[in-house]
């Protein structure tokens, strides 16, 4: 039995894999609030609680922060997830943490293609690197380097998300400027390109001018509630910050394509891209990740899409401990 678990800064989704006549079947699959819970361990064994009889072989762990030595304190959540602890609980020492954009990244090179929508109409299909973004709770990058011409993949996991916010226009800067005032210093990408970010988007652009009805987006998911409302017309507002919004996100996938030139495809992962699918499919996110002077040309034939598949990241938590066995 395979366990894979995907443990993000709202949700964490966990599954058992059995196989038979030779083939790998999801048998459980349970989804958790995690701010609910206050460590990882609680809900490992209220997944368990009804399986005393499964005895778990391999299991692999993707979460949202950076792993190191086995170990991994969460980037969004008051966790800690230590492979020693998960080995002496479920009893097996094959057990795996990734970053979750790692596992994500394994999950997307086994996702069929109708999975993926399209954003750039000049793309063309080369072999080569591959990198991802996804953005949610936080915003997750890594990059899947080539190997033997595609034959072979091997999964970088960075924490790219948390670069310096690098604006490049008078708004994004008087942006930058009333976020430096937010958080009384740095701010990273992910402050502006995450479910956070949104709503630091639409608080700037309201700043100085009060919106009537405003009050309806004073709730604990404001990202949601601005993102319904751009996407039904209903708030001007709201529409400004969901295409502002989209050319960051632009801008900086263009940044990560620099860094990695994935000719073999750029990626949107995460929540919130499936999401803002129209938003994403306007000229605004292209018009950002192409907006890099005189590496323009070099980006354009990149393929650019969106993965609608919400369960890439526990998808590639159990490729990866099919890979391990």
């Amino acid at each position: 039995m395979i366990l894979a678990a995907d443990v993000g800064g709202t949700k964490t989704l966990m599954a058992l894999f059995d196989k038979a006549s030779g083939d790998w079947h999801c048998v459980k699959k349970q989804k958790f609030a995690s701010s609910a819970y206050a460590e990882f361990k609680q809900v490992l064994a209220e997944f368990l609680a009804d399986q005393s009889a499964v005895a778990v072989s391999s299991a692999c762990i993707g979460v949202a922060g950076p792993v190191i030595d086995g170990r991994c304190d969460a980037t969004n959540l008051p966790w800690t997830l230590d492979t020693q602890e998960i080995t002496q609980s479920l009893g097996t020492d094959k057990v795996w943490l990734l970053n979750d954009l790692e596992a994500t990244a394994w999950g997307l090179l086994s996702l069929p293609e109708q999975d993926f929508v399209e954003l750039n109409p000049k793309a063309l299909q080369h072999p080569g690197n591959k990198a991802v973004l996804a953005a949610g709770t936080g915003l997750g990058e890594a990059i899947i380097a080539s190997i033997d011409g595609g034959k072979r993949y091997h999964v970088i996991a960075t924490e790219g998300g948390h670069c310096d916010f690098a604006p490049t226009r008078p708004k994004e800067i008087a942006l930058l400027e009333f976020l430096i005032n937010r958080y009384g210093g740095h701010v990273s990408y992910e402050r502006v390109v995450s479910g956070e970010g949104l709503p630091n988007i639409y608080h700037f652009l309201t700043q100085n001018t009060p919106v009537a009805g405003q009050e309806q987006l004073l709730t604990d998911d404001m990202a949601a509630v601005i993102t319904q409302a751009a996407l039904q017309d209903k708030d001007p507002k709201c529409i400004e910050a969901l295409t502002f919004f989209c050319r960051i996100y632009g801008a900086e996938a263009g940044n990560l394509a620099l860094k990695c030139l994935p000719f073999g495809g750029l990626y949107l992962a995460g929540g919130i891209a499936a999401k803002i699918l129209p938003f994403l499919q306007t000229s605004q996110f292209m018009d950002g990740f192409l907006d890099k002077g005189r590496y323009h040309a070099v980006l354009r034939p990149i393929s650019v899409k969106v993965c609608i598949n919400q369960e890439a990241a526990l998808t590639g938590a159990f490729e990866y401990a099919v890979k391990m066995l």
